[in-house]
């Protein structure tokens, strides 16, 4: 706790002085006198790390967006805009208007003033993981973005209005630098200690995340350059990464002071109350759960009734419901049943399975790359011939370890040893096709990144796994399909006109329909 406290003030400093959008104020900064001049570089990469998890575009794009879009929660809310895909400029480009200033810059800087001392190796490697992390989630949402001058604002006016970059060129540069940074990580540098949320400054294990997010970057080629997915992959694989869940790279917060000391995307769900009315969980979701006898069910849902009176809670996975996507409270009525529309007349949405509370929670961990996607990834590289090592054991893993994960939540979330292998045995892997292998992997990436929904659109874009049946919303921004990226932040038509309009020709279109550089189809 005295180290929150610690961060927290120096760290104001350090925001103040960070997102000031003054220009003479960005030129004078090494001569400001009311400026910090001579900060730990550890306290902005604490700073950087915790806004990853940031309330505002967490709510925007992974839940107003990604989570309706890939068919994980529901709402016939109209501001739930990937439901009906529709089109917000607020929420499609919230990620581009406060990472990059927020995230990414700071990252630049703590990268940039310790490039060049041996003693700040591993703070330099870890922040160059992290903003690769960012970066990566960044292209994937949007395709070609500022990439090799982003951030780079404080280090001179040329790069105040950075050019966007090819998508390929990104992917092959993060893969370098990456490798660049893993190998930098040395215990002859200071350590990481308590200003490190993730790993409280264990270097085995940031190798082991680095090496994680290595995979995930193949895995994301394996369609469109499929020699260098399996190069980058295996390397990867080989070096040492997650071996269970105690691996798994994770934000963790702490009770105290909240301001970015939070889990901003359980703040949105949930302690902003409203969404937590408007949302529920899907209709396709719920019925893929029940179905599969998955044990995760009322792990997912907290059940059915009012979020805020739990003596009206149904907690019978009988009688759980998931709400269909893609309608709004009238358009619903029109598919009801009798029986259903008289309990939609006296309850309305509370007919349908509530998001569960007990992962709600300001201090639950964020997710950032876990055990569970990391043995995934191993068994669809060895179905499709990359490894040697047996798919059914990787699938296995992969499942049990996402069942398993959710203890970190809440102790009543665990699930019997037998449980679980009953589950898994019923999902039939060591006796599907190999297409049918591919299918129950991509499904099951799809439950075990619940939460991260980001990373479900993009395994889906890449993967058709699962397979969805798109909305059919009549008001829907540019087709009855589910969108292929967000569209850039507003702000750069005006701002950084020139490489905004190169970026648009070049890419197809700044819409929600033009597919980004790795994107299979399906």
């Amino acid at each position: 706790m005295k180290a929150i406290y610690k961060i927290t003030g120096l760290l104001l400093a350090a925001t103040l002085t960070f997102t000031s959008c003054n220009e003479d104020a960005l030129l004078d900064l090494n001569t400001d006198p009311n400026a910090v001049s001579d900060m730990d570089m550890q306290y902005l990469f604490s700073l950087a790390t915790l806004r990853i998890a940031g309330e505002y575009e967490n709510t925007r794009a992974n839940m107003l967006y990604a989570a309706t879009m890939i068919q994980h929660s529901s709402s016939l809310a109209g501001y739930f805009s990937g439901d009906k895909y529709f089109y917000n400029a607020q929420y499609s480009g919230a990620y581009m208007e406060t990472h990059y200033t927020g995230v990414i810059r700071l990252f630049s800087h703590v990268i940039d003033k310790t490039k060049d001392n041996p003693a700040d190796a591993n703070v330099n490697a870890a922040a160059t993981v992290l903003r690769i992390f960012d970066l990566h989630r960044m292209t994937d949402l949007y395709g070609d973005v500022p990439y090799f001058e982003a951030g780079r604002g404080l280090e001179g006016e040329e790069f105040w209005f950075p050019k966007y970059d090819n998508q390929r060129d990104i992917y092959y540069d993060m893969v370098d630098q990456l490798k660049a940074a893993r190998d930098k990580f040395t215990p002859s540098a200071r350590g990481l200690g308590a200003q490190d949320f993730l790993y409280a400054g264990d270097l085995d294990q940031w190798r082991k995340f680095t090496n994680a997010l290595l995979m995930r970057i193949a895995m994301r080629m394996s369609k469109v350059d499929a020699a260098k997915a399996r190069e980058v992959f295996v390397e990867a694989s080989n070096n040492g990464t997650f071996t269970s869940n105690l691996d798994n790279g994770i934000i963790n917060f702490t009770t105290g002071p909240i301001g970015v000391n939070r889990n901003g995307l359980n703040d949105g769900y949930w302690n902003t109350y409203k969404y937590s009315r408007d949302c529920k969980i899907s209709e396709t979701f719920i019925d893929w759960m029940k179905a599969n006898n998955d044990p995760r069910l009322m792990i997912v849902s907290g059940g059915l009734g009012d979020p805020e009176n739990p003596s009206t809670w149904n907690t019978d996975p009988a009688a759980q419901r998931g709400m269909p996507n893609g309608y709004n409270s009238s358009t619903l009525r029109t598919i009801l049943t009798p029986d259903e529309l008289a309990e939609f007349d006296v309850i309305g949405n509370r007919m349908y399975s509530m998001l569960n509370l007990k992962y709600l929670d300001w201090e639950d961990p964020y997710y950032l790359i876990t055990y569970s996607e990391v043995e995934l990834m191993r068994a669809e590289a060895a179905v499709l011939g990359w490894i040697t090592s047996d798919a059914n054991v990787h699938f296995t893993n992969g499942v049990r370890g996402a069942i398993n994960a959710w203890v970190e939540f809440d102790a009543d979330f665990a699930r019997s040893p037998a449980e679980v292998d009953a589950y898994i045995t019923g999902r039939g892997f060591a006796a599907a096709s190999t297409e049918d292998k591919l299918r129950l992997i991509g499904e099951e990436y799809w439950a075990a990144t619940w939460l991260n929904d980001i990373e479900s659109w993009s395994n889906w874009r890449r993967t058709g796994y699962p397979e969805l049946t798109p909305t059919q919303d009549p008001n829907r921004f540019e087709a009855n399909e589910i969108p292929r990226r967000l569209r850039y932040w507003e702000a750069e038509i005006g701002a950084n006109p020139d490489n905004y309009e190169q970026a648009r020709a070049r890419i197809g279109g700044d819409l929600l329909m033009t597919k980004v550089w790795w994107d299979g189809g399906n």
